[in-house]
């Protein structure tokens, strides 16, 4: 698996002052809600865990900042040039392989959620966990840039949706709509 990719420009710092965290011997994963949608966020907080666990990340920051559309479009265009809101986006601040230490940071949108929810026909929170862990998964070095890259990460989203009692029925839907939207957000440019 590719070590993670680190952005060679500013990352956004955002207000954690409404958060919920896990602290424990490895990973510190902090929550700043940033938007009136109601949030499990021990969930989210819980699988992001996993999954650094699972690929061996002995010691992380992570923080998840939840955001309407936007605050999202704005962090979106200041950060990677893109006008157009998205559904998270995930950023390595540091990245140790030897130590297996990994800093980074998920922004994660609520409206673009609910909006999709709607679409594929799930709920708005189940929509934000593939976020979460989709965004997670790139932290860990998943990309998606390629067809079989892609579906090893749909692989991997399934495996972690299925471990919380969830069904992977709306990815394939979700894939459809996000491509559908991605064709539409780059005729516009």
């Amino acid at each position: 698996m590719p070590i993670p990719r680190l952005l060679k420009m500013p990352i956004p710092r955002l207000d954690l002052t409404s958060k919920k965290n896990l602290s424990n011997q490895t990973h510190k994963i902090e929550i700043a809600d940033q938007q009136s949608k109601p949030v499990d966020g021990e969930t989210l907080i819980s699988i992001v865990d996993t999954i650094l666990t699972d690929h061996q990340i002995r010691r992380s920051e992570i923080s998840i900042a939840i955001v309407d559309d936007p605050t999202m479009r704005k962090l979106n265009k200041q950060y990677l040039e893109h006008d157009y809101e998205t559904d998270v986006l995930s950023f390595v601040l540091q990245y140790d392989d030897q130590a297996g230490e990994l800093h980074g940071q998920l922004i994660v949108s609520t409206d673009t959620a609910a909006t999709m929810a709607n679409e594929v026909g799930g709920t708005m929170q189940q929509e934000l966990l593939l976020y979460v862990v989709h965004g997670t998964l790139h932290l860990v070095g998943y990309d998606d840039k390629s067809p079989d890259d892609a579906r090893e990460m749909r692989d991997a989203e399934r495996k972690y949706l299925e471990s919380v009692g969830l069904t992977h029925r709306w990815i394939e839907a979700r894939e459809d709509s996000v491509t559908e939207a991605s064709s539409r957000n780059e005729a516009d440019q």
